[in-house]
């Protein structure tokens, strides 16, 4: 502004109303009535324009698992800018990026690199065609694998409609949405057999608030093999999060396809596509299959950024030594347990779970009566919008903001110090819920 005076999160929203299309750069960004604006974060915090300070579990939507700021990524991007922040050409970086991503994941034999996870899935269901010869892909109801047209069948109820203005229906029925249930994937692949690729996220849709056992993945590994399919881990979220290798990792399970991003370019605009060497050169320049060189076309201006690079490096070098996931996970398991003390002590209706450094909160009546694995997208979405700005409303109001409404995640930066504090801010927001009527209760 002219007298140097900042803006508030308020003046801020009015003014991007008249430049910026809803006023946000992502839908989930909008919060009634107006989103905060931060402006700095480092550790386990954030600051919003107003100078309030929020602990975050939402950690740059899951990308930092170092924590913001971290300073070994700091210190690799400041070295990197004054050499250049990109060249248009290949450079050693992107292979050593590569080989670190090659030796944390072993299912992972080449990478490609990309700027988005949805372009890291977008690239992964084309290659998956490309080499399968079939056009059609198994995907899971609520599963989010990204906003490309291929993505978004299915992401969300009804599932036999497209969520979005946009989209071709001929692109739709290319995409065949399924319950989590390994019969009925076996039943859809012994009746089409123009079904290439199965594709889901490792952790269950939206990253685990819909959690799938252990036993589902292995189970879609011996079906892709049996009906040779190429069989897609969506790993946006779970990679070197879950552990250094991801999900996978922790199971030992070998997808032929690997969809990254978020922690995999250390908290920076970037992603990879990782596989089998037998599938991933169908990405080659060099190679001819059928008249088409290279046989996939795959392009990007930033893919694999010098900028990028440098500072994913710097991350991964810090997420192979494994110190992230034990004091993330230790302290994600501390909020849990409490978390769900606070509801029981309330009398609240609610559960808390949550693998790795996650944590959900499950607003249903029943819910503490029911089981995990009976929880669906559909319950989890079933809370209403005003509802649910009572409790994330509650939460920021009280200096702590959460991934989404079910809850958000831990990092390297958390600490038991920032426990009490998130522990009185939930107890405040529930309360909140409570006095509006807005809950179930035992």
């Amino acid at each position: 502004m002219a007298d140097g005076r900042r803006q508030s999160s308020r003046e801020l929203w009015e003014r991007a109303q008249l430049s910026l299309a809803g006023g946000v750069s992502h839908d989930a960004r909008f919060m009634p009535p107006y989103p905060i604006y931060c402006d700095r974060a480092l550790g386990a915090r954030k600051w919003d324009v107003e100078g309030r300070e929020y602990i975050d579990y939402a950690m740059g939507s899951a990308a930092m698992m170092l924590g913001h700021s971290h300073p070994d990524v700091v210190a690799a991007i400041t070295d990197q800018v004054t050499k250049g922040t990109f060249f248009a050409t290949v450079h050693p970086l992107e292979i050593e990026w590569a080989e670190l991503i090659q030796s944390l994941v072993p299912s992972v034999e080449r990478v490609r690199f990309v700027a988005s996870g949805t372009e890291a899935t977008m690239l992964a269901l084309r290659v998956a065609r490309a080499y399968s010869k079939r056009n059609k892909v198994i995907r899971f109801e609520g599963h989010f694998h990204g906003w490309h047209d291929y993505g978004v069948q299915g992401m969300k109820a009804p599932y036999s409609k497209l969520p979005t203005l946009g989209v071709p229906d001929v692109i739709a029925e290319t995409m065949v949405v399924t319950s989590v249930d390994a019969e009925k994937v076996e039943d859809i692949l012994k009746k089409d057999h123009d079904v290439g690729a199965i594709i889901c996220e490792a952790s269950g849709a939206n990253w685990g608030s819909v959690p799938i056992k252990d036993q589902f993945l292995r189970d879609l590994r011996l079906l892709a093999d049996r009906y040779g399919c190429v069989l897609i881990f969506d790993e946006v979220i779970t990679g070197f999060r879950w552990s250094p290798g991801g999900k996978q990792g922790l199971l030992g399970i070998k997808p032929d396809l690997t969809a990254m991003a978020k922690v995999v370019a250390g908290g920076l605009p970037g992603g990879a596509l990782g596989g089998s060497a037998e599938i991933m050169k169908l990405l080659d320049p060099q190679r001819v299959v059928d008249g088409y060189q290279p046989p996939v076309i795959h392009r990007g201006t930033f893919n694999g950024s010098p900028l990028i690079a440098a500072g994913a490096i710097a991350a991964l070098k810090v997420i192979k030594t494994g110190e992230p996931h034990r004091q993330a996970n230790k302290i994600a398991a501390l909020v849990r347990s409490e978390l769900q003390r606070i509801l029981d002590e309330k009398q609240v209706d609610a559960l808390v779970y949550g693998e790795s450094s996650t944590f959900h909160v499950y607003f249903n009546e029943g819910a503490r009566k029911g089981r995990i694995e009976d929880i669906s997208p559909e319950s989890v979405r079933r809370l209403k919008r005003d509802t649910l700005d009572i409790y994330r409303g509650g939460l920021r109001k009280r200096g702590v903001d959460f991934m989404s409404y079910t809850g958000g995640m831990t990092s390297l930066a958390h600490t038991e110090q920032d426990v009490p504090p998130t522990l009185e801010a939930f107890a405040g927001a529930v309360d909140d819920l409570i006095a509006a009527g807005k809950v179930a209760r035992l």
